[in-house]
């Protein structure tokens, strides 16, 4: 996946194309594989900045993402839209917390912790 890629993909495909990444970071995440989980970091934020390049910051369509039953998944999508949706947003890591979704529940404390005490400021 290089920028060329990205930026001849539509909005859609790049939901999709992030949908896809944050199942793979899952599995990563899951099976120990760090390094592969880094690469996967960065491929996913790569879809994200060409969202944000979008004419009017197309991450507002990764919201399609909250409600995907894969919590990594979730907390990825809302990760990156904190800026452009933040009340929704911070819905998927609530969720995430309230069922208590092992390994994401940490992340997701953490996240909601920095922003509530201006730690985290999404940009």
């Amino acid at each position: 996946m290089t920028v060329t890629d990205l930026s001849s993909r539509s909005v859609s495909e790049l939901v999709e194309q992030f949908r896809i990444l944050a199942l793979a970071k899952n599995e990563a995440l899951e099976t120990d594989q760090d390094a592969r989980y880094k690469r996967l970091y960065w491929k996913l934020d790569a879809v994200q900045q060409e969202l944000r390049a979008r004419a009017g910051d197309q991450r507002r369509a990764l919201a399609e993402l909250y409600d995907h039953p894969n919590p990594q998944v979730r907390l990825d999508a809302a990760m990156a839209t904190l800026v452009v949706l933040p009340d929704r947003a911070r819905a998927a890591p609530r969720m995430i917390i309230d069922r208590d979704e092992f390994p994401q529940v940490a992340d997701a404390g953490f996240t909601l912790d920095d922003l509530d005490e201006g730690r985290f400021v999404p940009k």
